[in-house]
């Protein structure tokens, strides 16, 4: 932005109102009048700018002082990436066109995107929208010397009367935010983290799927009048009668030993991912963190893998409830003037590290103790770490017993206390390292 002074005939200024007294704290005067005005508001409504020249510096401002010259919103896709070009300077972005999603291709895009405009790696910075193609691209791209970031969904301001969506506009809208500064990217997990998550997740695929096959078999018992008088199911005495279980139809047998087929195999896949989770943790970086939240009440190997894979670098939340943010757990609001109101969850974020981390609260609605599997797991472990964890205990219990006093839900009392079981997390974060 220019520190030349506007012509004098300039309809967009007040006689003695100057350029920069106009975006100073970016407030400025409306023109001919006393009201007070938003002049980024415009990007929004570019039809309501008083002036296009001033438009054009408030847009691209932010663009300007990051250093780069061309912005590029990728609109990715499974088989095509769809891009456009946002200069600083300039307005409107504007199209490139369709690409092939291969990442060869792409490479060779972006080559002669730069040759075309005389353009550096430096000059130029790209971003996409998080979504099932994963971060294959980001990492690509970054190892190349490009500046890519990914942008959450949620993250993106989108204009609430805007009901048309083609992947040209999601391109073009990309570009624009991305040069005005409005984009944050979120983090890009590294391929050893996100290899360990892939497999934390696949474990929880089986074990769903199990507990979805032991279902429907009971249910088809039931339907056909067999009842099991046991205490327990699924131990082995209810697998014996299920296995000696003589039905009506032969028909039937056939359907019940295909139930129980279905289960033993995943009763042995859930035992092989174990097994390579075991594998996998003694290499991990993270495997310092993992031991010591271990010596947490309510996390073994399983559960502590899962919290550290999903967040992975506990360094970019500066507060706890950063980290709460992250994972969802802060309750919604709806204030206004002198009215405050706050609704449930956000559930934003991470919501299979909510999910565990919910899970693992409910151990702490017993009487603080030093049990023998935790025994076990806190040996090798720093003082400082069992005094957190200590600490944990007895204030997370005073918590749910206050909360059961107050006659609070029991699921919101779960809720509750994980989100302070995610502050004493990150305490252990930061001490581990």
């Amino acid at each position: 932005m220019g520190d030349a002074p506007l012509p004098e005939h300039d309809p967009t200024l007040r006689t003695g109102t100057t350029q920069e007294e106009c975006r100073i704290g970016g407030l400025g005067l409306r023109p001919n009048s006393d009201e007070l005005y938003d002049p980024f508001s415009l990007a929004r409504s570019p039809e309501a700018a008083p002036n296009n020249r001033i438009y054009g510096e408030l847009q691209n401002e932010s663009a300007k002082d990051s250093g780069h010259y061309l912005y590029i919103g990728i609109d990715a896709h499974k088989e095509s990436n769809v891009l456009a070009l946002a200069f600083s300077g300039t307005e409107a972005p504007e199209m490139y066109g369709k690409t092939t999603a291969d990442l060869k291709a792409f490479e060779a895009v972006l080559r002669r995107i730069m040759k075309k405009y005389e353009l550096a790696k430096e000059d130029m910075a790209l971003c996409y929208e998080a979504g099932p193609t994963g971060f294959v691209l980001a990492r690509r791209l970054i190892k190349l010397g490009f500046e890519c970031i990914v942008v959450a969904p949620s993250k993106i301001p989108t204009q609430s009367g805007d009901r048309v969506k083609t992947d040209r506009r999601d391109a073009r809208k990309l570009a624009r935010l991305y040069r005005a500064g409005e984009l944050e990217g979120i983090h890009i997990p590294s391929v050893e983290d996100e290899v360990i998550r892939d497999v934390c997740r696949g474990r929880t695929d089986a074990v769903n799927s199990m507990a979805r096959t032991k279902k429907q078999l009971l249910s088809f018992l039931l339907r056909n009048g067999y009842r099991y008088k046991g205490k327990a199911h699924w131990g082995e005495p209810h697998m014996r009668y299920l296995r000696e279980l003589v039905l009506a139809d032969p028909a039937q047998k056939v359907v019940l030993e295909e139930y129980l087929q279905r289960i033993d195999f995943a009763v042995k896949q859930v035992e092989r991912i174990d097994g390579q989770m075991e594998a996998l943790l003694q290499t991990w970086s993270r495997k310092p963190l993992v031991e010591a939240l271990m010596g947490f009440k309510g996390f073994k190997r399983t559960a502590a893998m899962v919290i550290v894979s999903e967040i992975g670098h506990f360094g970019r939340f500066e507060h706890p409830k950063q980290l709460m943010a992250y994972l969802g757990l802060v309750p919604s609001e709806d204030s206004s003037g002198g009215r405050r109101r706050q609704g449930s969850i956000t559930k934003c974020g991470n919501s299979h590290a909510r999910w565990m981390l919910v899970e693992s609260a409910e151990h702490y609605r017993k009487p603080p103790k030093i049990a023998k599997g935790l025994s076990v797991r806190q040996e090798g472990l720093s003082r400082e770490v069992k005094i957190i964890s200590w600490h944990a205990q007895n204030r997370l219990n005073k918590r749910w017993n206050k909360l059961i006093f107050r006659g609070m839900h029991p699921n919101k009392i779960r809720v509750a206390v994980a989100r302070e079981l995610s502050s004493y997390i990150w305490d252990l974060a930061k001490i581990v390292g």
